[in-house]
């Protein structure tokens, strides 16, 4: 019978890579919910802003964080309402991501 001495380490190695990689990826669920809460906020000041005759682009700015504010894109819609897209910040600060989420207010005010 062979020894089994080393097992555990070598089982180790063969698991660190998946252990981080979904960590990874739990960070990066967690940025884009994070990412989706504040575009909702975002949008929210903007339809606000924008019905009482202010910029849109200017109050969801003021609403968002620096890191979100390179991706930011207001639209506004039909009847008052607004949309609000932003980037998905990566883990890594210098990373782009692809993702996009955007978010819609609005204080049902007729054109």
């Amino acid at each position: 019978m062979r020894s089994e001495r080393g097992q555990a380490s070598v089982e180790l190695v063969a698991a660190v890579p998946l252990v981080l990689l979904a960590g990874a990826l739990a960070w990066q669920l967690a940025l884009a919910g994070h990412a989706l809460w504040l575009c909702a906020h975002a949008a929210r000041a903007a339809a606000r802003a924008d019905s009482v005759g202010e910029s849109a682009g200017a109050a969801a700015r003021s609403a968002l964080p620096e890191s979100l504010e390179r991706g930011l894109r207001v639209e506004r819609l039909g009847r008052g309402g607004v949309r609000v897209s932003v980037r998905v910040p990566a883990p890594l600060g210098s990373v782009r991501t692809p993702f996009v989420v955007s978010a819609s207010s609005s204080l049902g005010r007729g054109s």
